[in-house]
């Protein structure tokens, strides 16, 4: 196997053939597992080789729809995008469940997003922000051209501060910049423009404090904490009956399991996950940057010193209640959502909502799916709903034929699946 030289500067056919060359030489069908996944769709296929780059072929994951959700007294059909098997079930299941009971009520908390501009300044503090503040309005007025576009949709540079943090580090400074970037999440503007005020902040220096100034880096945070949602739902309690439990006992119940994610970290990672098995299914499926809100979300769970619960519940005067808060800084203009056509697909098939709109489809996702995950673990068990979905995945990965998956279905109509009995009802070794 030998090193490559000018890689990116290949065909794509050319990358092919010196992947299988170089690490599946005797395995000839391995091309045709890259080619079989190409668009026949050649105007297709140039859009999503250009998405990134040294393009291959396509990574296809499954895109569903969970209907009958009920948010803020209207109903929606959300797309999902996930791999994972009962997540959509469990997702529509919990929608049924919450739309006979008055839905989802959501509000927006709040929209704010912040960039940084990172320095090193090697002075005295009082000198480095006397400039700031003496020439801020001119830093503003030199970067206002820059907003014009996004202050006409509503949005812009919503504070410029200096921020002093050599407690941290020696000699460390912030110029911290909020934002409104509207529908948009906003990344190319809020960089940009911290670009261009970092230079204007030091061109206008005097050159004795230029000389102790480096500028180490420009960046929007990816960490939202006030660009927020609340999703919540609530019922009486005695509609929470089940056969096997009073409405009382299984609020009881119910918001038991919340006070072990509440206090412990091991059990609210995993709790925070199933939250995100919906939140993600639908930032995916509109074409937004699931990792942003990922590592939003869990440095949120975070904001207190301990990772705990992002979702919370209650009884009060016999109301059951339950909700969470979730930090999402997302879009619905510009990106991925302007040229994937299944994301401005998913976007249509949600009656084209604002940013702020698809900040309170998600957080009732992840809502829905949290409740789903605690109904199965504090009823039948997690793995009984989970592994009859994944049935399905079982019987592929054994071949079997229609006769043996009518078998096996009826089979484990009752009782748990478990992959070695199948294997032995099969009669596989």
């Amino acid at each position: 196997m030998s090193k490559v030289k000018g890689f990116s500067k290949l065909s794509k056919q050319e990358k092919i053939n010196w992947l299988i060359d170089n690490y599946f030489p005797n395995q000839p069908s391995a091309k045709n597992i890259l080619l079989q996944y190409w668009n026949t769709d050649e105007q297709l296929q140039a859009l999503h080789d250009g998405f990134i780059e040294n393009t291959l072929s396509n990574f296809y994951l499954p895109y569903a729809v969970s209907p009958n959700f009920l948010i803020d007294g209207e109903y929606y059909t959300l797309p999902m995008v996930i791999e994972e098997s009962s997540v959509v079930a469990a997702s529509s299941k919990a929608a049924k469940f919450w739309a006979e009971r008055g839905g989802f009520h959501t509000r927006v908390l709040g929209t704010k997003k912040i960039g940084h501009i990172h320095l090193i300044y090697k002075g005295k503090s009082q000198e480095i922000f006397d400039y700031f503040q003496t020439n801020k309005q001119l830093f503003k007025k030199a970067i206002n051209p820059l907003q014009e576009n996004m202050q006409k949709r509503g949005g812009g540079i919503l504070s410029i501060d200096f921020v002093n943090q050599t407690d941290k580090l020696p000699g460390y400074y912030q110029i911290v910049m909020t934002f409104d970037t509207v529908d948009s999440m906003g990344a190319n503007f809020i960089n940009t423009v911290l670009e261009e005020f970092s230079e204007i902040f030091v061109e206008n220096m005097p050159n004795e404090l230029r000389q102790k100034t480096d500028i180490i880096m420009r960046i929007l945070s990816n960490y939202t904490p006030e660009c927020v949602v609340r999703a919540e739902v609530e019922c009486p309690v005695e509609q929470l009956r089940t056969s096997n439990m009073s409405g009382k006992e299984y609020a009881d119940k119910f918001i038991a399991a919340i006070k072990i994610a509440e206090a412990e970290p091991y059990r609210a990672v995993t709790h925070n996950k199933g939250i995100m098995n919906g939140v993600d299914a639908v930032v995916l499926a509109t074409g937004n940057d699931f990792r942003a809100v990922e590592a939003d979300v869990h440095a949120y769970a975070s904001r207190n010193g301990q990772y705990t619960s992002l979702s919370h519940a209650s009884v009060n005067n016999g109301i059951f209640r339950f909700w969470l808060e979730l930090p999402l800084a997302i879009g619905t203009v510009g990106g991925l959502t302007a040229l994937h056509p299944l994301a401005k697909f998913s976007l249509q098939l949600l009656k084209n909502p604002s940013a702020k709109g698809l900040m309170r489809i998600i957080a009732s996702a992840g809502l829905a799916q949290n409740f789903a995950a605690i109904n199965a673990l504090i009823t039948d068990g997690i793995q009984q709903g989970h592994m009859k979905m994944h049935l399905n995945n079982l019987l592929k990965l054994l071949n079997a034929n229609p006769s043996e998956i009518a078998l096996a279905k009826s089979y484990f109509a009752n009782k748990k699946v478990n992959f070695n009995e199948l294997k032995r009802l099969l009669n596989r070794k």
